[in-house]
């Protein structure tokens, strides 16, 4: 629902106060409703999340939006691009106001070279990813829409935050109008 990492929030953070050269890392606010990243465009820096909280979503042929995952502190963005060398899989677009370390990419490449602790935490991202793809497809296969809804109403109160019925709907992989159905049988 909405990923954290503070175990990668911590490591970067120590990384930021050590860094050489000391513009290799940087803090750079964002603005709710800023894109980070565009599909299909190349990143030019490697990004982790300091506060706030972002949807990482693409756009299907059909011009549909599909939002993967809600991500907030501590989650990394555009290392499987840079690791890869392809463009950005996903688009990525902020919910709310907050702010992310910029990495430049031959910094993080060299870190990716010698920094033990960097791999495993990327092993780490890596397999929590793929577990928690696994589990949100066995949901969706198992449970109504209204199940997945209801845990999205819960985030939106938790975080005191507001999430379009376009990106609920997105979220879930439905339309507005079985959104707007779902709502009613949960009783908002």
């Amino acid at each position: 629902m909405l990923r954290t990492n503070q175990l990668f929030l911590n490591y970067i953070e120590d990384l930021y106060e050590k860094q050489e050269p000391k513009e290799a890392i940087v803090i750079r606010s964002f603005s709710k409703g800023e894109r980070l990243f565009t599909q299909d465009e190349n990143p030019s820096k490697i990004l982790l999340i300091k506060e706030g909280i972002t949807k990482c979503f693409f756009v299907e042929e059909n011009g549909k939006e599909y939002i993967v995952e809600f991500l907030g502190k501590g989650e990394i963005l555009g290392e499987i691009e840079l690791i890869r060398n392809i463009p950005c899989l996903c688009s990525i677009e902020a919910v709310t106001d907050g702010s992310v370390y910029s990495v430049s990419i031959h910094y993080f490449r060299s870190l990716i070279k010698n920094d033990l602790s960097l791999n495993n935490h990327l092993l780490d991202v890596f397999a929590e990813r793929i577990v928690n793809t696994s589990k949100r497809a066995s949901y969706q296969q198992l449970y109504a829409a209204e199940h997945t809804l209801n845990q999205l109403l819960e985030l939106q109160a938790q975080q005191e935050i507001e999430i379009s019925k376009e990106d609920m709907a997105a979220y879930l992989g439905i339309t507005v109008r079985s959104l707007n159905r779902a709502l009613k049988k949960v009783g908002k």
